[in-house]
Order: C-alpha cells, then structure tokens, then sequence
C-alpha cells in the first residue's frame, strides 16, 4: 500500500470528523469510504469480480405486519469466495454498492425490511426484494418473503401514567461558629454555630389518566386455513389485526394510568458546630426533614366489549384483556361481516 498516498487523505476526514489525532478508532469514526477500501474493511463491486449474488432473511423467512427484519446479501467470486453485506452480514460489501426494491414490503438503504402495520397491506399477498448490482447489470438476486400472523399482538388504549412528585431540596447546613481564646491569661468564648435549614416538603405525585371504553370486533376469515380479523377502536381511533390462533394472539389493554410517585421530603440541614473557646459556643440545631408528597391517584380502566362472531366463538380465548381498576370486559356474540 502506497503511505503517501493513503496519508493524503488524512487531512479531508479530519476536517469531516473533527478529528486530532490518528489511531485505528478513529478510522472508524471518521467512516471515509477510501480508506475503509484501502484498510481492507470494504470493497468497490465494480473493482471486484463476481460470479453471483444471493438474498437471504438471517432470522427467518416470514415477517409479520408491523415487524422489521434484516436482509443479507452474499456476493460469490469467481475463486469461491464469499462477501457478505455491511450490517447484520458484518460483512464488506456496502449497501450503496446495491440497488435493492421491494414489492408489498420496503426496504431501507440499510438493508433493513419493514411491512405495514395495516394487515390489509399483506393480506393474501407475498413480499418480494429484488437485489440487483449497478456495477454489474447481469446479476440479480431475487427473494420471495411470505407473511406470518403467529405473533402476539397487542393493542394498548391504557390511561397514561401520572407525573412523579418532585423531590424537595435539603436544608442549607448552619455555618460554624468563630474560635474563641482558650488561652487562660487570656479567654473568650467561641461563636455559636447557626442553626441548618429546614428541608422543603416533596410534591404530590400526578394521578394516572383514565383509559376510554374500547370496542373491539371479530370475526373468522374462512381458507384452509382461518384466520382471526380483529378490529379494535377508542378514542377515535381503529387498529386493525390478522391473528393466526394457532400460535399468534392479541392483548387489549384499557387499564388505569397508575398514579405517580411522591416526591420525597429534602432532608434538614446540619447545625454549625460551636466554635472553640473558653467557654466553647453552642452548636446550631439541625433542621427539620421536609415531609414526603401523596403519591397520585389511579385511573380508571375502560369498559372493554367485544362482539364475536358465532365462528369465531372457539377462539376466544386468542383475544386476552385487561382493564385494571375498571369494569369486567363485556362479550356478545352476533353476527359480524368480514371487516374488509
């Protein structure tokens, strides 16, 4: 490797990083790409011969709605050789050497995978990424990636939790008092010290928000193999959930907001010692401890009702609730249409 012409680029990352000195660290914060290429960290696809290139999901085929996943590219020399992309590869090839898009799901330009919460975005479709190589038009890497509904959802409408009290200050310490003369041809008395203030009292804590009623509706999607169709609205608001029962559920929170802590008392300031003397002065008294705050009241929970569908009656208990410091979740079981 050529030192000057590796050291002349020194002075634009330093500039760029506003770095001062050198060291393998800090070529590493720096992040210029030619001397990341030049150490051997990474590599130029248009500099590199390669025979093929494959895609792959390291955690797993499936993605569900709302979730992100990771994608590894594998790029083949002609000698065998395996380079693997930056990020969850760990490997040399950068992402900005690929042109990489996605069908249903997105991709970022980090490599990362992401599908829409909305379960209508994948309902009855499978995801596919396209890697394709600018350097070298003939390759392509083609990845199918089919949805999953066997997580564990949850839709959480709680009330939000109350403020923490602040804490009160502690009491300034008294001041010492003065020497005085043990000296006996010649005694005076020491100063008394002062006394310490007293410590401020804590505040109160918040009181937990209290969470709206929340409706949520189900019912069977019918295939070889059924699906759950959720749909669950407060506040204004809809969410909407594909639930696979065998394996996937989904949590409906609507539980008070718990109360906030309360602050604590500031602790009283020490007295000042008496100073030295004939006689010694008296010490200061300490201050008084300030009091601890109330801590906040709970909120409320909302009324949960969920309206069932008669299919959808076996799987209930795929659907968990929970409404602290509110009242029983209420079911009724009536028709309902698929909800798209």
């Amino acid at each position: 490797m050529d030192t000057r012409s590796t050291l002349s680029i020194w002075p634009n990352c330093f500039r760029s990083a506003g770095l001062l000195s050198l060291g393998a660290s800090l070529l590493v914060l720096c992040g210029c790409t030619r001397i990341q290429v030049r150490m051997g960290w990474k590599v130029y696809l248009d500099r590199t011969p390669v025979n093929s290139i494959e895609a792959r999901l390291p955690n797993g085929p499936g993605i569900a709605p709302g979730q992100k996943s990771p994608l590894v590219v594998a790029v083949t020399q002609p000698d065998g050789k395996v380079l693997l992309t930056e990020g969850k590869g760990g490997g040399k090839v950068m992402w900005k050497e690929l042109q990489v898009t996605g069908s249903v799901v997105s991709v970022n330009q980090k490599g990362i995978i992401t599908l829409a919460k909305d379960p209508r975005v994948s309902d009855g479709k499978t995801g596919h990424i396209t890697v394709t190589v600018p350097s070298h038009p003939d390759l392509r890497a083609d990845l199918d990636i089919p949805f999953r509904y066997d997580i564990r959802y949850v839709s959480n409408f709680s009330g939000a939790n109350g403020t923490n009290g602040m804490d009160g200050t502690d009491g300034i310490s008294g001041t010492d008092g003065s020497s005085g003369s043990m000296d006996p041809n010649n005694p005076s008395p020491g100063g008394n010290g002062s006394d310490g203030g007293n410590g401020s009292d804590g505040s109160n804590g918040g009181d937990g928000g209290d969470a709206p009623p929340v409706q949520v509706r189900m019912t069977v999607q019918p295939g070889s193999h059924p699906l759950l169709q959720v749909s669950v609205s407060a506040a204004g608001k809809q969410r909407l959930y594909l639930v696979d029962p065998q394996g996937g559920s989904l949590t409906v929170l609507a539980d008070g907001g718990a109360g906030g802590n309360a602050g604590k008392g500031g602790r009283g300031g020490r007295g000042g010692s008496g100073g030295l003397g004939s006689p010694s002065g008296s010490s200061g008294s300490n201050g008084s401890d300030g009091h601890d705050g109330m801590s906040g009241s709970d909120g409320r929970g909302g009324l949960i009702t969920v309206t069932y569908d008669p299919q959808a009656k076996p799987f209930l208990q795929t659907v968990h609730l929970s409404s602290k410091n509110g009242p029983a979740p209420v079911l009724k079981e009536e028709a309902v249409p698929l909800l798209w």
